[in-house]
């Protein structure tokens, strides 16, 4: 379970850069930077990188990025080979596609429900909703409230809904697509019906087991799932 958690998370590479995940007292973490900027941020018109803070009026120039073409790449994916959590450990592992029954009855052969799906993100990107968001539960204790204010700070839709829900943790939501979205159609998963070594499932659970929708629950617009 906790593998197929970290394969999950550690696929959501568009604006989150992730450490090397860990185990706590049976919880699975992982440090992780969100690069979501600040709502307070405004940039000049004449495009010469000077920036300032619209609530407290400090102004400058940009530094240098915070995540590198490099940590925005998509999961290491090569014909078979890919990049996945596998016994706690980040490992590049020949997943062979699971072997189809002889016999099943035609209704099983349906296609992607999630082809050409109108649903879309808070920032309008259309298709694969669900894969290119995530809630995020994050350490912070509110003895320092410092983390929190800056989560609080970062730009809408990107990072929103900020809500602590303890003593110790809060949760928020974050668009940072999966990279394991098949480049094709940016809808299909490519790990999708591949094996690990021990004979699971590579995609993990929490892609392809679909909640009850409670009637309190929101769901993207336009999920054919829901």
């Amino acid at each position: 379970m906790q593998d197929a958690l970290a394969t999950w998370l550690l696929g959501h590479t568009e604006r989150i850069t992730f450490g090397p995940p860990y185990v706590e007292h049976d919880v699975l973490l992982v440090d992780a930077t969100v690069h979501v900027a600040c709502k307070h941020l405004t940039t000049g018109a004449d495009g010469n990188g000077k920036v300032a803070c619209a609530a407290h009026g400090f102004a400058g120039y940009l530094p240098n990025p915070s995540q590198s073409a490099r940590d925005t790449r998509a999961p290491f994916t090569r014909g078979s080979r890919h990049l996945v959590s596998f016994k706690q450990r980040r490992r590049v592992l020949h997943l062979p596609l699971k072997r189809a029954p002889q016999r099943t009855l035609p209704v099983l052969q349906s296609p992607n429900p999630c082809v050409d799906a109108p649903c879309r993100t808070a920032d309008n990107t259309k298709g694969a909703a669900c894969c290119r968001d995530l809630t995020l539960e994050i350490v912070a204790p509110d003895a320092d409230p410092h983390l929190e204010l800056l989560l609080r700070a970062r730009r809408s839709p990107y990072l929103c809904k900020v809500t602590r829900t303890g003593p110790t943790m809060l949760e928020c939501e974050v668009i940072s697509a999966c990279g394991y979205l098949d480049p094709s159609d940016g809808v299909g998963c490519v790990l999708h019906n591949r094996l690990l070594p021990n004979g699971r499932s590579a995609k993990p659970s929490i892609c392809w087991d679909w909640p009850d929708i409670g009637p309190d629950e929101v769901t993207h617009p336009g999920c054919r799932l829901a």
